[in-house]
């Protein structure tokens, strides 16, 4: 049985010990602290789960110093006071906010002692109920358990006892390299390296440079020998995050290494051999994108072995709550001492809110909100999600009809391999309002994704 220890905090220190000397011998431990920050203190060292606040009738303990005492640990406090202190508004406010009960002097100790023994018990009872929730809150690092989460977790507990290929699919903002990293550090890899290599952002004339490295002078700029991010993978997992925006050429390349396990620098002709588990991601659809010829067929089968998905936020009912608390929890450090955590009117509203950029816009927000806010609680306005969900009210409309035309221009384009003038006919416009509308839709920089689907450059640019 767990020791029945009390922190008696004295402001003023008082002189009488009658109420240690009571509690002692009702088998209590006391710690006892004249002030604050001696209190603080003596609770790091202890971790007592009641404490048993003294104060006379010009004292103040504030919410403020109570929290600074328990820290994070769920703790009772009983606030023993002249009767005449609990007749000023604002103290009764404090009391009522602040503590589990009061004792009016003179103590009425069987009274204080029944008292100390409900607040033990529920303290029991929050430390109990927190240490549960945080062992079911989730698995392999992440945070959620409804049952998108559950499957995930439970596709995970297969996925990590083998070293097949596996392929992430869901939105961007959804964790896919939490996926993986989850899938690297529970299995038999877990000691060789990760490394992640992010196709959507290599400059396109060096992406077999950067994946299957380069021999020196095998190119302009090649000064020195590299090893390609494969082979650094030696032993371990390569992630290859947005894989879909890979060229033609470094797909094919892609696959040799998945039949063969070599690789090929650039600049040379001896093949490599690399024991590397390959994980890959996308937010699009690669089934889709082999439908339409911008993804080799063979690589998606090769890549697609394992597959799991990585759930938006939209499909994870109960988890945002969860995820906002987490996020709340792991950055007290930047947050003002007086924010407590969440009003109901927020929650509701996250909760409401469709999250367009899943957990890494919760995460933004979140951490922003703890910093900028005022009050004990953050509110919507923290949050900013009034303002986003009005302005979406207000231009739903529009927004709607413009995603609409963005998208039947882009899938069109890409369904003619970015031929302008095939695309125009299909569309029933001109080529001169086809570019004005890819202009306008910022789709005109997308030409040059359509050098990555091996489009020829005749082929796209035609003259207006």
């Amino acid at each position: 049985m767990q020791a029945r220890e009390v922190l008696l905090l004295e402001i003023p220190p008082s002189l009488d010990a009658a109420l240690s000397r009571h509690l002692a011998e009702a088998g209590w431990t006391v710690r006892l602290a004249r002030g604050i920050d001696e209190a603080a203190a003596l609770q790091r060292g202890h971790g007592c789960r009641v404490g048993l606040a003294v104060v006379d009738s010009a004292a103040r303990v504030t919410a403020a110093d109570l929290r600074r005492i328990r820290a994070d640990d769920p703790m009772e406090w009983i606030a023993v006071l002249p009767r005449e202190a609990t007749a000023r508004p604002a103290d009764a406010q404090a009391l009522a906010a602040s503590f589990h009960d009061f004792h009016t002097l003179p103590v009425d100790y069987s009274r204080l002692l029944v008292v100390l023994g409900h607040a033990l018990g529920k303290a029991d009872l929050l430390r109990s109920a927190r240490t549960s929730e945080a062992a079911n809150a989730g698995r392999y690092g992440m945070v959620g358990r409804s049952p998108k989460m559950l499957d995930l977790y439970r596709a995970l507990d297969k996925i990590v006892r083998v070293d097949a290929p596996v392929l992430i699919s869901g939105e961007s903002g959804t964790g896919k390299e939490l996926v993986a990293r989850a899938i690297h550090q529970h299995s038999q890899r877990s000691r060789g390296p990760l490394v992640t290599v992010n196709c959507g952002a290599l400059p396109q004339n060096l992406v077999q440079a950067e994946l299957f490295g380069h021999e020196k002078g095998s190119f302009t700029g090649a000064h020195q020998r590299r090893v390609g991010s494969i082979e650094c993978a030696e032993g371990g997992t390569i992630f290859l995050d947005e894989v879909g925006d890979l060229p033609l050429e470094s797909q094919a390349s892609l696959l040799r290494f998945l039949q063969e396990r070599t690789v090929v620098r650039v600049g040379s002709t001896r093949p490599i051999r690399v024991d590397a588990r390959v994980v890959a991601a996308s937010h699009v659809d690669l089934g889709a994108a082999v439908r339409r010829n911008l993804f080799r067929e063979d690589l998606y089968y090769r890549l697609n072995v394992l597959h799991v998905h990585a759930p938006s936020l939209r499909e994870r009912p109960g988890d945002i709550g969860l995820l906002a608390q987490w996020v709340f929890e792991t950055n007290s450090a930047g947050r003002e001492a007086e924010v407590l955590g969440f009003s109901p009117q927020a929650i509701d509203a996250m909760e409401a809110y469709a999250w367009p950029g899943n957990v890494r816009e919760l995460v933004n927000r979140v951490q922003k909100a703890i910093i900028m806010c005022d009050g004990p609680l953050v509110g919507v306005d923290d949050l900013g999600l009034e303002r986003v969900q009005n302005a979406s009210a207000a231009g739903s409309l529009a927004a709607v009809r413009t995603a609409s035309q963005r998208d039947l221009i882009r899938q069109t384009l890409e369904q003619h391999r970015f031929n302008i003038a095939a695309s125009a006919r299909a569309l029933g416009v001109s080529r001169v309002t086809l570019y004005r509308l890819m202009h306008k839709f910022e789709i005109a920089k997308d030409a040059a994704l359509a050098a990555r689907f091996g489009v020829p450059r005749a082929e796209r640019t035609d003259s207006v």
